[in-house]
């Protein structure tokens, strides 16, 4: 066995029926998954979905009501101290403190995780030229750009070398530049670790991620590999008419559910995903000048947003 396919084998984090409520709402509601080294999971969801309470109790910040959280074979509830070990967390406003310098701050983190002096300089030292802090080691947290923050935020998380990271928003607030260093650095870590991550950016979970869970009211509603969702059967179709009949005909056809006029003789065809659309389309090729069919395939984008409409069709 090759040694990236021991890594997939490898459990990083396992989260069983996890369950918080507030009053009589449950803000995490039954949540159930599992992180392998070497994955990097992307979490989404609209506002209040529960992602980020979700992380927060992954991080051993809150605590469940109900569930099981396992941290690199270590009950997080039982052993917090040594589950936490094997954990980085990064949330969404990092805990920095702007009258210290990077140095300052990383060997304060360093020691917070138990490192003695000896180990936090060399863990400074190493991690400092991984995330490119070495060039503003001595200035001042509060003298820095917002993409260097988040950069000494990422860097407290994993300076204890940790087998899980967890990311809340990473790369919230940072200009296009400061977004793609961010990305790169956490596609970096998760070649050797678990990491997961919330975000709101569709295509930044798309482009960086190897998995995809989409939470809703508390529960996790979609999990998915990025390359099974490549592949899932497309149920949108993009098609060109020269002489197009009235939307009406088009919205007849055998399993068209919806249709989307893009342009003047241009119209997307959602459907269901058995159907025999394409057989009705080539026999009506001669009549209306069919110069265009082509399958459109499964997007994050709108696996999401049926999700979220169908969300507010359910209400």
């Amino acid at each position: 066995m090759r040694v990236e396919e021991m890594m997939m084998d490898e459990i990083l984090v396992q989260v069983e029926r996890l369950t918080r409520c507030c009053g009589d709402v449950r803000v995490v509601d039954d949540v159930s998954f599992t992180l392998f080294r070497g994955q990097i999971l992307g979490f989404l969801g609209p506002n209040g979905a529960g992602k980020s309470t979700t992380l927060r109790i992954l991080a051993g910040v809150l605590a469940p009501d109900a569930g099981r959280i396992m941290i690199d074979g270590i009950d997080l509830l039982d052993y917090p101290v040594q589950a936490k070990r094997a954990l980085g967390y990064l949330p969404e406003h990092p805990p920095l403190y702007s009258e210290l310098t990077v140095d300052e701050q990383l060997h304060y983190s360093a020691r917070l995780h138990g490192l003695n002096r000896r180990a936090s300089r060399q863990a400074v030292a190493s991690i400092k030229q991984r995330c490119g802090l070495t060039e503003v080691s001595r200035r001042l947290i509060g003298h820095l750009s917002k993409g260097y923050r988040q950069r000494v935020g990422i860097a407290q998380a994993v300076l204890h070398d940790p087998a899980v990271v967890v990311l809340d928003e990473p790369t919230v607030g940072l200009d296009p530049i400061q977004s793609r260093e961010i990305r790169e650095l956490i596609h970096e870590l998760g070649q050797e670790r678990g990491v997961i991550l919330s975000s709101h950016l569709l295509a930044e979970v798309q482009t960086l991620c190897t998995h995809v869970q989409i939470m809703r009211t508390g529960r996790l509603v979609y999990a998915s590999t990025l390359s099974d969702l490549e592949c899932r059967q497309s149920t949108r179709l993009r098609i060109g008419l020269k002489t197009p009949p009235p939307l009406t005909f088009l919205k007849q056809l055998p399993g068209v559910n919806r249709v989307d006029e893009l342009s003047k003789g241009r119209f997307r065809l959602h459907h269901s995903a058995a159907t025999a659309l394409t057989a009705s389309l080539i026999q009506q090729a001669n009549d209306w000048g069919l110069w265009e069919m082509t399958p459109e395939l499964a997007h994050l984008e709108q696996v999401f947003v049926e999700l979220i409409l169908e969300t507010d069709t359910d209400r």
